[in-house]
């Protein structure tokens, strides 16, 4: 996947802060990427309780690397969240601001 500039300016407007900006966007990064790995341990949790003779337990294995490449295909957690910042579909607060500050 190649790299992509970010405007920073324009992650800053929607906060009024670079740095806020940057923290939602961790915060939500942190998110996804633990939502995906716990659909994909849901996933291969399948495989641990199974008992396999020798000849099953390659094809298990099979199964196992075809679900893990499955996910490494997927887009990166950092590039869900900017592509749902820029879009403006995330939802963020900031507690202690009251509405006057922004």
């Amino acid at each position: 996947m190649p790299i992509r500039t970010l405007d920073t300016n324009a992650l800053a407007e929607q906060t009024g802060n670079l740095y806020e900006s940057l923290v939602v966007l961790s915060k939500r990064a942190r998110q996804v990427a633990s939502k995906t790995k716990g659909e994909l341990d849901q996933k291969l949790s399948y495989f641990e309780d199974l008992s396999l003779d020798p000849a099953e337990e390659l094809r298990s294995n099979e199964d196992q690397l075809r679900i893990s490449l499955e996910y490494e295909k997927r887009p990166k957690s950092p590039d869900m969240a900017v592509d749902e910042f820029e879009s403006g579909e995330l939802y963020f607060r900031n507690p202690t601001r009251t509405d006057n500050d922004f």
